[in-house]
Order: C-alpha cells, then sequence, then structure tokens
C-alpha cells in the first residue's frame, strides 16, 4: 500500500499525495449520503477510514489509531441505523432533535474528551502534530459521528463546529487543498442541516393528553 503515500499531483505549491485525495473525496461522498440519510454513508465512511489508516499504519501510529477509533464508530452507525425503526416509505431514516440531555451529554462528553485526548497527545509528542486544535477535532467528529448515528440534527452542527477549527488550521498550516476541501464540508454541513431540520419539523408530533383526536 505504498502508493497511499506517493504523490498524485502538486496544487498550489502543495504536494498532494494519494491517501489524503482518496480520503478526502471519500469523507464528501460520506457527507453527501448522510445528508441523503442514506445507509451506504456509513461504509464508505469506514472505507475512508480504512484507506487513510492503510496509509498510517507503520509510520505514524497515532493517526492510523485515529482512523481506527473512526472505522469503529462508523460500524456503530451501520448497526444503529439499520436497527432504528423509524423509518420514512423510502426506508431512509427519520432525523430528530437530540433532547436537551443529550445534548447536555454530548457538550460535557466533548468537553472532557478533548482535554483528555489532548493530555495523552502531549505525554506522547509523535501521535499528534498539534496536540489542542487535532484533538478538538478527532473528539468533534467522533460525537458527530455519534449524533449522527442517532439519527440527531445536532450532529451538522457538531460539524460545523470541527470545520470552524479545521477550516483557519489547514490554510494557516500551508495545507491550501485540505482547507478548500473544508471549505466544501461547511457548504455541505449548512445544506444537509436545513434539510435534516425540515424533515424533522415534518415528522408526526405526539398528540397532547386528553386533547381531542
Amino acid at each position: 500500500m505504498s502508493w497511499l503515500n506517493s504523490e498524485a499531483f502538486t496544487l498550489f505549491g502543495q504536494r498532494i499525495i494519494w491517501s489524503d485525495m482518496v480520503g478526502n473525496i471519500l469523507g464528501l461522498v460520506t457527507l453527501a449520503l448522510g445528508w441523503r440519510r442514506s445507509l451506504w454513508t456509513w461504509p464508505v465512511q469506514f472505507l475512508s477510514g480504512l484507506v487513510l489508516f492503510a496509509a498510517f499504519y507503520g509510520h505514524l501510529t497515532g493517526s492510523a489509531g485515529k482512523q481506527a477509533v473512526v472505522m469503529a464508530v462508523a460500524l456503530y452507525g451501520w448497526w444503529q441505523w439499520q436497527r432504528n425503526e423509524d423509518r420514512t416509505e423510502d426506508g431512509h431514516i427519520v432525523p430528530r432533535f437530540a433532547t436537551w440531555r443529550e445534548r447536555a451529554a454530548m457538550l460535557a462528553a466533548a468537553a472532557a474528551g478533548t482535554v483528555a485526548v489532548a493530555l495523552l497527545f502531549k505525554a506522547y509528542p509523535s501521535l499528534s502534530w498539534d496536540p489542542w486544535p487535532d484533538a478538538y477535532i478527532f473528539v468533534g467528529t467522533i460525537v458527530a459521528m455519534y449524533a449522527q448515528a442517532k439519527g440527531m440534527v445536532e450532529f451538522w452542527f457538531a460539524w460545523l463546529l470541527v470545520d470552524l477549527v479545521g477550516v483557519p488550521l489547514n490554510f494557516a498550516n500551508g495545507y491550501a487543498f485540505s482547507g478548500f476541501v473544508y471549505v466544501i464540508y461547511g457548504a455541505l454541513v449548512l445544506w444537509g442541516m436545513r434539510d435534516w431540520w425540515l424533515r424533522s419539523r415534518r415528522g408526526p408530533q405526539p398528540a397532547l393528553e386528553g386533547a381531542p383526536a
């Protein structure tokens, strides 16, 4: 799999390697399928993680480990969507808003997870190129995937918060190609957020107790 780490082309003076390009393209496809509420979003997410895992394994252990976690969460998402009984006529899941308790739990997990992962990265510098933003993006990605697995509209907000750090960070570090890809991610996130938001409002609303049918 050494070809994954070879140069595909040069853009904006930046060497684009095959694993970066393939991983980013699969990431865009994953978001597009998530927008369409297609079950195939999870296999594509798993494939993206597998490509990057193969590219990193053996010389970037920390990055490979992060992709292993992403693949595990993708399998969890596939399992959740398979067993979700709340579906539309076309077989797609029905999005919903998280409860306040779920939101609080995800925010707490994201904050605690970011601190814990950043401290781990600082303790083992070989695991990360920049501990705090790397931990924020990694944990934010896992939280977003979890919310998506649960069919929550908030998963788009989590992706947006990841993008708000990912876009300027990539440009600041000279990764123009990845920065532009994150801009496209941002556009997909906004469109997907609008679609899921509207669809969550169209679902059947529970009747009030004692109200006439």
